[in-house]
């Protein structure tokens, strides 16, 4: 296959700003795809870009005040969704580029959504939890007019978690007068959360990366998976992949990362880190190496489930890995790309790979609005259906354009948002 986009300029970014690496990507498909500059500037910019102001009392007395953020990147295919995130870091184009790679993630599944992303720059390490949950209530009455079963649904991410989407869910209904649970997903259960949430983002990627084992011919007894990160993705992820008969000989958290290359217990290993805290310190499962190292193992595949920007132009070409399973948001820089295309490395991306989240919190949506609720077996049933064909979408795209299958899902997210905005028209 000749990967013709090998020669554009724009994929040779230097990736300091996560909107343009985003752009990067979006660029080359929009090329390809020989895009109307009209709409290519329509799908570019982001529609709404909120920044709210979040005073509130802490436990103390003393009154601090933190910054908020809300971006619609693109609501022209239905509501905006996309998560919340806590970060003492977190910045207004980070948040940018999540919104967008939202629509093109909403798009490639094909849900009849749009995409955004929400943040708040604090640490909650250092909040109790009454201050969390004002910070929570606060932003959303901030953003009351923003947010919406039918205009912007909320979700989880980094340093959100259930509870917190309780507080959303809450603080909208008692401004809307009634009880209104499709406003955010990624609840509780018994706040009309869907079964099988928690699983779906790890499982996603085990769904989409199977199929491609099987289609480059690679027995699941033999294949040894490198999983990077530990959380709720990286974990589940690990096991399933030992349930399907691979064997996980690397893994990782923010305490550091081992290798065993026998395979790990999975079920130990996720045991040892509820028991310590949350983190995989001191695990005596395998051998403690570099993350670095863990990177350039020597396995069949390597999933990295953890933080943004983890593959550059420097490390890709030390990846040993036949297949990359993009398991978090943007874990490889644009620049990265060329190198592993040049090696031969099959990419399943992130706007695919990680979809699972966002396909199964569509299903809470759904469940919320008609008010009734599925079993976890048919959560996973429709899940597994819809990341299939969509993986068989991309592989399409890919082949017709002859590019990579990050290139091919671009080119299928972007194709599927502007024929939706030509046959509804610019209205002004």
């Amino acid at each position: 296959m000749e990967f013709r986009y090998l020669e554009k300029a724009p994929i040779k970014t230097t990736d300091q700003d996560p909107f343009e690496s985003m752009m990067a990507r979006f660029d080359v498909a929009a090329d390809l795809l020989k895009l109307d500059p009209g709409i290519y500037q329509y799908l570019k910019t982001p529609q709404k870009q909120i920044i709210v102001a979040i005073p509130i009392q802490m436990d103390d007395g003393t009154i601090e005040v933190f910054e908020g953020y809300r971006v619609i990147h693109n609501d022209v295919r239905g509501p905006s969704k996309g998560g919340i995130r806590y970060s003492p870091h977190v910045s207004l184009a980070e948040v940018k580029a999540l919104a967008a790679w939202m629509t093109w993630k909403c798009a490639v599944v094909n849900l009849p959504f749009g995409g955004a992303k929400g943040a708040v720059r604090c640490d909650p390490k250092m909040l109790t939890k009454v201050e969390l949950e004002k910070i929570t209530r606060r932003y959303t009455a901030n953003l009351l007019e923003v947010f919406g079963p039918e205009r912007d649904v909320p979700a989880p991410d980094m340093n959100t978690n259930e509870q917190v989407m309780g507080w959303i869910m809450d603080t909208y209904s008692m401004h809307m007068r009634h009880t209104t649970t499709a406003v955010v997903t990624g609840k509780p259960t018994i706040l009309g959360g869907s079964l099988g949430r928690v699983e779906a983002t790890g499982k996603g990627v085990v769904i989409v990366t199977s199929s491609t084992m099987k289609k480059m011919g690679l027995n699941p007894k033999d294949t040894r998976i490198v999983i990077q990160g530990f959380g709720n993705v990286g974990s589940i992820a690990a096991k399933e992949f030992e349930a399907m008969g691979c064997k996980v000989i690397g893994i990782s958290d923010v305490s550091g990362a081992y290798y065993n290359a026998k395979g790990f217990d999975i079920r130990q290993a996720i045991d040892y880190r509820d028991a310590h805290g949350g983190v995989l310190e001191a695990f005596s499962g395998g051998d403690k190496i570099s993350n670095t190292e863990l990177l350039e193992l020597d396995c069949d595949v390597l999933a990295p489930c953890a933080l943004e920007d983890q593959i550059t132009a420097k490390n890709a070409g030390k990846i040993k890995a036949k297949i990359l399973a993009e398991g978090a948001n943007g874990p490889t820089m644009a620049n990265a790309d060329p190198v592993l295309a040049e090696h031969g490395i099959t990419v399943i991306p992130d706007i695919l790979c990680n979809a699972g989240g966002v396909t199964v919190s569509y299903f809470e949506w759904v469940q919320n609005r008609m008010g009734y609720y599925w079993t976890k077996t048919e959560v996973f049933d429709r899940l597994e259906h819809i990341l299939s064909e969509a993986l068989k979408a991309v592989n399409t795209k890919a082949e017709q354009y002859k590019v990579p299958e990050r290139i091919g899902a671009y080119i299928l997210a972007i194709d599927r948002v502007a024929q939706t905005l030509k046959l509804r028209g610019i209205y002004g």
